[in-house]
């Protein structure tokens, strides 16, 4: 593996590992809906604003999500929503594992 190579794979881990937690997918699929401010999100997800706000600047870092401070809320919106065809194939290897399981049961 030369160099180049090995930044590509290195820029495509970072991604994932920003995504590898339920919350930040869970905040990925809610901004596929639209944009919400820090408050809206810290209301779905039960948790505090310190939290989700640590979630939201991994995922900004990771070029994922983009905010944009209005007044004293900031609001976060997806910039790369190609992202969400990750979850489908995420899906496929679910439900795959899961036939391959009943077989063995079968």
């Amino acid at each position: 593996m030369d160099q180049i190579e090995k930044a590509r794979f290195e820029a495509r881990a970072q991604i994932m590992k920003a995504m590898a937690h339920p919350t930040r997918l869970f905040i990925l699929d809610e901004l596929s809906r639209g944009e919400r401010c820090v408050a809206e999100l810290t209301d779905m997800i039960d948790a505090d604003a310190s939290t989700v706000s640590k979630h939201l600047s991994i995922l900004k870092g990771a070029g994922i999500i983009d905010s944009e401070k209005r007044g004293v809320q900031v609001h976060y919106r997806l910039i790369t929503p190609c992202v969400l065809n990750f979850f489908d194939c995420v899906e496929m290897v679910i439900k795959s594992n899961v036939e391959s399981q009943l077989r063995v049961l079968a």
